[in-house]
């Protein structure tokens, strides 16, 4: 598909898009090879992205070709806070492009979009990870001015090990 055929649009995702939501959450499970690894169902993401008290945001991108649009990609996010910063930070959890609407840009205009609402939020920085044996994420997130911080350590308590934790 060329660029010039397509065009993008970013919405923000509703209740209503919440089984569209989980299947990307399913496709990028599936591309950073974890598929088993997905417990979400959709009563809990209406609950915790739509619900009274919402933990995070999802834009979602479609592509119009030849006057069809499909849903071709979404990005996941919160704010966090910086300390040391004095501000909100925007963090990106999962950014996903389906394979065929690759190279059009989609992944590009999310992240813009992202830190145009950074910015209008006054956060002072945008984080994410990335998989380590993902270079072509690597080197796209690196020619947008990302840097990486490669001296930090990301620590995770789940499971029984939370539970314990949450006992002590």
């Amino acid at each position: 598909m060329d660029d010039k055929q397509a065009r993008i649009r970013l919405a923000p995702a509703t209740e209503d898009d919440v089984g569209l939501v989980l299947w990307f959450i399913k496709q990028l499970a599936e591309y950073e090879r974890a598929p088993n690894q997905v417990t979400a169902t959709e009563e809990l993401l209406r609950k915790n992205l739509f619900g009274p008290h919402p933990f995070a945001h999802v834009v979602l991108a479609y592509v119009t070709v030849d006057g069809v649009e499909q849903p071709a990609g979404f990005a996941l996010y919160f704010y966090n806070f910086s300390t040391w910063v004095g501000r909100p930070g925007l963090y990106l959890e999962d950014l996903f492009v389906c394979s065929e609407f690759r190279n059009l840009g989609i992944g590009k205009r999310l992240l813009v979009h992202l830190a145009q609402t950074a910015r209008e939020r006054e956060c002072g920085r945008m984080e994410w990870v990335v998989l380590d044996w993902n270079e072509p994420s690597i080197q796209f997130y690196l020619s947008l001015g990302a840097k990486q911080m490669k001296e930090w350590i990301i620590n995770r308590i789940s499971g029984p090990a939370l539970e314990h934790l949450a006992d002590l």
